[in-house]
């Protein structure tokens, strides 16, 4: 009940919601939390920094594949980036502005564009 509360009130103040289950690791910076939505099921690593209007969250589609995205350690994500579905996204990764990541993305690279496409 607690957590509930806790996520309205957050969305009231900063405009972001958070679903009180994602898995949250220390240093996540929300530069503009305005239009954010973190999903239920969405695993964030440390030192994740997170532009506006970013969405994370679960993709239900007709063939099973179900999940939440998880990010690894020191991802950058830009203003309008979206990372939904059973995603896995490296540490030191940078998602570009606008980019809809549908696939993994590995260490140390770039996703950029709709859909996005990797830069290693």
């Amino acid at each position: 009940m607690l957590g509930s509360v806790l996520k309205q009130l957050n969305h009231v103040i900063t405009g972001a919601d958070i679903a009180w289950s994602a898995r949250i690791g220390p240093g996540l910076v929300l530069w503009h939390p305005t239009g954010i939505v973190i999903g239920s099921g969405v695993v964030i690593g440390r030192e994740v920094r997170v532009q506006q209007g970013v969405t994370l969250g679960a993709a239900r589609s007709r063939t099973g594949q179900d999940g939440d995205p998880v990010l690894g350690d020191d991802v950058y994500l830009g203003a309008g980036a979206r990372v939904l579905g059973p995603v896995r996204v490296g540490d030191r990764v940078r998602i570009g502005a606008n980019a809809v990541v549908l696939t993994d993305v590995p260490d140390d690279a770039s996703a950029v564009g709709v859909p996005a496409r990797i830069i290693p």
